[in-house]
């Protein structure tokens, strides 16, 4: 499976989902209305003609997450959010891709183990320095140029893509190649055919990155990847693994960062909460996450034998698709699911998945979010919206949903 591939299945669940099940209607805060109601494990009948079964249910979607009888292997089973039919491959075929949230063990174990051991408590605290330094930077640039600015290109979006550089270790001479194709081929106001040719060309980017790390490693994770795991990774599977570590990496940090702050900006009591106490930042990330959940439908599994799911029983071969917007927002999980609320006790959310596919990159995404956040409210004093929040653009034609700009001012 190739990079486009993988960026097409995601693409392609979007297209065959009913639209009241992914746009989110007059509150771009609440879950999509189609979503809600009718059960936590219920059937759906697709725009392809094809039937799955959706999971709004908290334990439920735990369960599909963790429990081996739900693949994510969409090679070796039918997926019914696939736009064309496919043959299943055979059962012994040996995959020579990287792109392991479609694997299951032991393939996916060892490509996983491989990433897991790179992703290091010291690796992580230096990041955390780095991503201070890109906030700042990017803020003084801000305040330099006045006081409005237009959120996303100006901070949410270079952000993330600056730490990926860090983390895959990008020269410091082709960062600028590299933020420039990230933000074309990862911004859905980019074009189908801008997007194509963005994403062939960070392929080939990244493929020339992966020889240079085998020639001149340095101290990254590339590098180690590269070097230091075994067995050896094929460049293909490294740079599938490459770009798997930018997507999930850059665009689901890019868009909590512009969503986030839109919601604190529209609960003014929240924020004035956070900003009375700003040690209740890592309190508001999580409460963001689990109320936000911008990751919409994008996972999905197959049952590999007969299961009963919350009382429903789901004959083999079912895809099952998980409602991550309404799984966190399940009453029988939290008390007033509905209500942003920085200072709720922190209990788990599903936000980053759950089980063995469980994000990699979540204490980083964390740390950018925490301290990307935090420095808006301390650096730019009455942060408020430039425009009426009905004029703000959402992104919910996208699987992972937020805001396409966010014109914002300040004193």
């Amino acid at each position: 499976m190739t990079e486009k591939s993988a960026s097409v299945s995601t693409a392609t669940m979007r297209r065959i989902l009913p639209a009241e099940m992914v746009e989110r209607g007059r509150n771009p805060f609440d879950p999509p209305p189609g979503l809600r109601g009718q059960g936590a494990v219920r059937p759906v009948e697709l725009l392809n003609g094809a039937r799955a079964w959706l999971v709004t249910g908290f334990e439920e979607a735990r369960t599909v997450l963790s429990d081996a009888r739900f693949s994510a292997d969409k090679i070796r089973h039918r997926d019914a959010t696939s736009l064309r039919p496919h043959e299943p491959a055979e059962a012994k075929a040996e995959r020579e891709d990287g792109i392991f949230v479609f694997m299951d063990p032991p393939e996916h174990t060892r490509l996983r183990r491989s990433l897991t051991g790179q992703f290091t408590v010291r690796r992580m605290r230096e990041l955390e320095s780095r991503v201070r330094e890109i906030a700042v930077e990017h803020i003084e640039a801000m305040k330099a140029a006045g006081t409005e600015a237009d959120l996303v290109p100006a901070f949410a979006l270079p952000l993330p893509t600056l730490v990926i550089c860090e983390l895959l270790g990008v020269d410091h001479a082709d960062r600028a190649e590299f933020q420039e194709r990230t933000a074309v081929g990862l911004n859905a106001s980019s074009t189908p055919q801008e997007q194509a040719t963005a994403r062939a060309e960070l392929y080939a980017f990244m493929r020339r990155l992966v020889a240079a790390k085998r020639s001149t490693p340095a101290d990254d994770l590339l590098s180690g990847l590269v070097h230091d795991t075994d067995p050896a990774l094929t460049d293909a599977q490294l740079v599938d693994v490459a770009l798997l570590l930018l997507t999930a990496g850059h665009e689901t940090t890019a868009n909590m960062l512009g969503l986030g702050t839109f919601a604190l900006l529209e609960h003014p009591d929240q924020l004035a909460a956070l900003r009375a106490d700003p040690g209740l930042i890592d309190n508001a990330v999580e409460e963001l996450l689990r109320f936000l959940s911008i990751l919409q439908l994008g996972v999905s599994r197959v049952a590999t034998e007969p299961v009963t799911l919350g009382g429903v029983d789901l004959p083999a071969g079912a895809t099952v698709v998980i409602a991550t917007p309404e799984v966190n927002r399940d009453p029988r999980h939290w008390d007033d699911p509905d209500t942003l609320d920085v200072r709720r006790p922190r209990t788990p959310h599903l936000a980053f998945g759950h089980g063995v596919h469980q994000c990699l990159g979540q204490q980083l995404a964390r740390i950018e979010l925490r301290i990307g956040l935090g420095e808006l409210l301390s650096r730019l004093p009455g942060l408020r919206l430039a425009v009426p929040a009905e004029q703000v653009p959402v992104r919910d034609e996208m699987l992972i949903f937020g805001v396409r700009s966010l014109p914002v001012t300040w004193s």
